[in-house]
């Protein structure tokens, strides 16, 4: 086996290859750039290398840095993890010249799966069904235009080179190619140094489900079942597991052995996965087609380990040194269910916007990867398993990916894995930066995904005026009411007893009204019992004033709950909603009926930048008469453009801002008359 290998990669994925390879006695170098310098992976790894400034194109992407980071520290092999180099076909050659292992698949499938284009054409010719598009060469826009009304709308633009969500734009009409088209292929040559775009028809109530595949060195092919990652946000993958709601035993077998003889056919081995797109109207479960293969990990891959019980970088390393797979296709079982929801620095309450900064606070739900001891592990710790690479005072750099962390739950059924989620999420603590964990807890709950019916398209249908927060039903609600309660009978008896003098004389309040998003309740609290509107709840918990997270038990209702005191109350986030909670002692409350109300400032005249980032083009100038939806602004935020539209009529006044220019988040670009 390999001494040592080198994660030619940073961040959770790093982290994760680094658990794997101690557990094998293989030691590991991290390499880093100066973002990254105080990163848990460069502190876990047994070495580490700089390798340069903190854009990616300046350290992460350049082979040559990475290859003498090999010939210093004696690196047998390279694990490239996902994005970064991992799909490169120049990397895995010049490690090649350099007698350096490849831990992931041949140069000849890397080069044909990995270009969207070819791999299409190579699909069609192996008899894989394939969505009608145009894969040629587009001219320019107008060629664009002219290919998407012979497909007929909606079709997808899709860079050829692209992934991760990135160079995708979805037409729904000819004004849509327009504008879209030329971000496409600006995102694409920035993001992927290839600007070719390719065309294709968008299908109809799509489910996205993916294979994936393991071979080794001599010829053995397996499929470990599917993924499904049909909840998705600007075409990133939100939600993942494994196995499917929808896939029927005899469908999951004609997708495997489809996708193995794909592989097949490009001499695969190693770990990849095959993305198929399937048509949810179709109930027959025979209308899938090939969208790409993956030739890396893929993100989600910890739900596969959970219900196989299969280590997927484990095995990567074994098949890179050239052993042959210890298992069979029979072998490859379906165990329970596992979710993954992806914990982005996004605040989804303005429209996920990207949300850069420092984690004042970071304290998971489990702490990290471990396995459990079961049989066919891989699943944390009482199937809650948290795949991370940051740390609390570290930040979330405008330079990467904005994923924290990775949480993973098992459970022997689909809403055994669902109610962990919700759990963990209640459980998942970050501060100082804005993020995804409210929403990916209301999906959780929600009951369209409860019952698997699900499509590509779920979040902008349950979501269309955007994310409020998850609905809270009255019980829930009248449950943090007597828990607020609690906490303000305990912070006045603390305050009450700060000089020690009148402890033994005075008792602390005990009867509060509690309004709670708008609505009242009345909340009694002695010394064995709480009462919300006169009726006693079982309540059991514990809280110290100060406590971020108090876990309690509310008759058969457990409720973690995140707690920020603000002046007037209290701030409490559970179960995918943030509630504003005002609390004040009986006799005040009348009162507080008769104060009079602040009218927040109208700021429909401005287009304020909604996150920092960069400006790309500024589409109008002093004088211009804009209509409602029309595009304004481009800006560019951690890797992705967005359009900046006007919210109503209205005549440009002044500019603020110059194309080029970094904005900071709240920056008044312009103003509208």
């Amino acid at each position: 086996m390999f001494k040592k290998i080198l994660i030619a990669n940073r961040g959770e994925i790093a982290c994760r290859v680094i658990k794997t390879a101690r557990r094998m006695g293989i030691a590991t170098v991290a390499v880093y750039s100066d973002a990254d310098a105080r990163a848990p992976f460069v502190q876990m790894a047994d070495e580490a290398v700089h390798i340069g400034p903190s854009p990616a194109a300046q350290s992460y992407l350049i082979a040559d840095k990475i290859i003498a980071a090999c010939k210093q520290t004696g690196a047998e092999a390279v694990h490239p993890g996902y994005g970064f180099l991992s799909e490169r076909t120049s990397f895995a050659e010049a490690l090649a010249k350099e007698n350096i292992a490849f831990i992931g698949p041949p140069v000849g499938a890397i080069a044909a799966m990995g270009d969207k284009i070819e791999s299409k054409k190579l699909a069609k010719s192996a008899g894989v069904n394939v969505v009608p598009g145009f894969v040629g060469e587009i001219r320019d826009t107008d060629h664009a235009v002219e290919i998407s009304n012979e497909i007929g709308y909606p079709v997808m633009m899709k860079a050829s080179a692209g992934g991760g969500g990135k160079g995708m734009r979805l037409a729904f009409s000819e004004r849509d190619v327009r504008e879209g088209f030329e971000s496409v292929k600006r995102e694409g040559l920035n993001s992927f140094g290839d600007d070719r775009v390719f065309i294709e028809k968008f299908i109809q109530d799509p489910r996205h489900i993916e294979i994936q595949i393991l071979g080794d060195q001599h010829g053995n092919i397996l499929y470990l079942n599917e993924r499904e990652c049909s909840i998705q946000r600007r075409h990133q993958k939100v939600v993942e597991e494994a196995p499917s709601p929808f896939v029927s035993p005899a469908m999951r077998k004609a997708m495997g052995e489809q996708c193995v003889a794909l592989s097949r056919a490009v001499g695969y081995y190693s770990a990849g996965t095959v993305e198929l797109i399937v048509s949810g109207a179709d109930k027959t479960g025979e209308s899938f087609y090939f969208l790409e293969m993956n030739t890396r990990l893929q993100v989600e891959h910890p739900v596969t380990e959970a219900i196989t019980g299969i280590d997927l970088v484990e095995q990567m390393i074994r098949v890179a040194y050239g052993e042959k797979l210890a298992i069979t296709q029979d072998d490859v079982k379906i165990d329970g269910w596992a979710i993954e929801n992806r914990v982005y620095a996004e605040d989804p309450y303005r429209g996920f916007l990207p949300s850069t900064g420092r984690l004042s606070r970071y304290r998971p739900p489990v702490d990290g990867w471990t396995d459990d001891g079961a049989e066919n592990g891989r699943r944390g710790i009482d199937g809650v398993r948290v795949d991370d690479g940051v740390y609390e005072g570290g930040e979330v750099s405008m330079f990467y990916d904005p994923m924290i962390a990775k949480l993973i739950t098992w459970g022997e059924t689909r809403d055994e894995a669902a109610d962990k989620q919700i759990a963990a999420l209640d459980q998942f603590e970050i501060e100082g930066l804005g993020h995804n964990i409210d929403f990916v807890s209301a999906i959780m709950q929600h009951p369209r995904f409860r019952s698997g019916e699900l499509t590509t398209g779920f979040i902008a249908e349950e979501y269309p005026e955007g994310f409020h927060g998850a609905a809270t039903d009255a019980q829930t609600l009248a449950h943090i009411a007597a828990v607020s309660g609690f906490i303000a009978t305990a912070r006045a008896d603390r305050a009450r007893q700060v000089d020690g003098q009148l402890a033994h004389v005075l008792a602390p309040p005990s009867e509060w009204v509690v309004r709670l998003d708008g609505e009242k309740f009345a909340v009694s609290v002695d010394t064995d019992s709480v009462r919300v509107n006169g009726a006693e709840v079982d309540l059991a918990m514990e809280y110290t004033p100060g406590d971020h997270l108090i876990v309690a038990e509310v008759g058969e209702e457990v409720l973690g709950l995140k707690i920020e005191p603000t002046r007037t109350g209290l701030k409490v986030t559970t179960r995918g909603a943030i509630h504003k909670v005002e609390i004040l002692p009986a006799h005040v409350a009348a009162l507080a009926d008769h104060m009079i109300e602040k009218i927040p400032p109208d700021l429909s005249k401005f287009l304020i930048c909604p996150m920092p980032g960069l400006l790309v083009s500024l589409g109008v100038k002093e004088g211009d008469k804009v209509e409602a939806g029309q595009p304004l602004a481009v800006v560019e935020a951690m890797k992705m453009e967005n359009i900046l539209r006007a919210e109503k009529s209205a005549t440009i006044g002044k500019i603020n801002a110059k194309p080029g220019e970094s904005l900071p988040v709240d920056y008044i670009i312009l103003e509208l008359e």
